[in-house]
């Protein structure tokens, strides 16, 4: 039996066209916005604040566009600020338990916004709003509909934040933000910092507060601008002085000049935490100084202080800011 012919010999397959693969940012959609020489970028996931330069220079200590932010970096906080102790609370005699976003504190920490992604709802060159239904889920009890507008101006940044429940239930209702500030300096030792608050909250080793007293005689008194140095706050306070336009300001400088950054905010922010970064991991420790505006100060819907009630079809709204002075 002869041994079969073989054919010829198949062409080789043409390598496949493999396209060009451009990662997604982690942080979604990214859009900037700029007045004059002022510029920020402002990111879908959170709402967040990701840059700012006001008049040419960075003012805030943001992260880069391939990153994830950490530490609650630029990111809006809604339907609450700060920590929720073991994410339970009860409103309207219904008791609530919230998922713990914190686990190793065992805390619900600043809302449910912050990993999702908003939506572009409005823009132009100089502003941008944001847009987010909260929707019911556990813990929460309703449809809350925020919008975040930022906008520059000749002033600088203005950040403003509106919630309507959209939903059939009642809900309790309180917002923050989370931007770091900088000078330039390396680290925020080397700055002189203002708080004009007369009340800090002392809070346990999970962050939430045990009770509250004056600042007078304590560390914690930043109300005459002083070098921070080595100190360190993770910090919640009240009591915080308006100025005659009916705005607190916390002001930032760099040793030895007279220029520096301000972080206002409105009446409707009662509460500000200051986070020095001690936390955070390395490279980033004490980079920036957090200057986080609350509506209502830690643990808030436990114990009521601060919270707004928001019927069906009511609406809140808040304003903070970031200025160069």
């Amino acid at each position: 039996m002869s041994d079969p012919v073989a054919g010829p010999s198949a062409p080789s397959p043409a390598p496949s066209s493999i396209p060009s693969f451009h990662p997604r940012p982690p942080t979604g959609e990214q859009v900037r916005i700029r007045h004059v020489n002022s510029e920020a970028v402002t990111v879908a996931v959170g709402a967040g604040l990701r840059t700012c330069s006001l008049g040419g220079r960075q003012v805030v200590d943001g992260y880069a566009e391939a990153e994830r932010p950490s530490g609650g970096r630029g990111q809006t906080l809604v339907p609450w600020p700060n920590r929720i102790a073991g994410g339970r609370y009860r409103f309207d005699g219904v008791d609530q338990q919230l998922p713990l976003t914190e686990p190793g504190k065992g805390n619900a920490s600043h809302g449910l916004a912050r990993w999702v992604e908003w939506h572009v709802a409005d823009r132009a060159d100089d502003a941008v709003t944001w847009e987010y239904v909260v929707p019911p889920q556990p813990g929460w009890p309703t449809s809350l509909q925020v919008h975040v507008t930022y906008a520059l101006a000749d002033a600088g940044l203005t950040v403003t934040t509106v919630a309507t429940n959209v939903g059939a239930a009642a809900c309790p209702y309180g917002t923050g933000a989370h931007p770091y500030l900088t000078v330039g300096t390396p680290t925020v030792d080397d700055t002189v910092v203002r708080v004009p608050a007369g009340r800090w909250f002392e809070t346990d080793e999970l962050g939430i507060p045990v009770g509250s007293g004056p600042v007078d005689g304590t560390a914690y008194d930043l109300r005459t601008p002083r070098p921070l140095g080595d100190t360190v706050l993770d910090t919640p306070y009240g009591d915080l002085n308006r100025d005659d336009d009916g705005r607190w300001r916390v002001r930032l400088a760099a040793p030895g000049e007279d220029a520096a950054v301000e972080l206002w905010a409105d009446e409707a922010y009662g509460y500000a935490q200051v986070f020095t970064g001690d936390g955070l991991p390395a490279g980033e420790r004490r980079r920036g100084l957090a200057v986080e505006p609350m509506t209502c100060p830690p643990n808030a819907f436990v114990t009521g202080e601060g919270v707004v009630r928001l019927e069906p079809g009511q609406s809140h709204t808040a304003r903070w800011g970031i200025s160069r002075s």
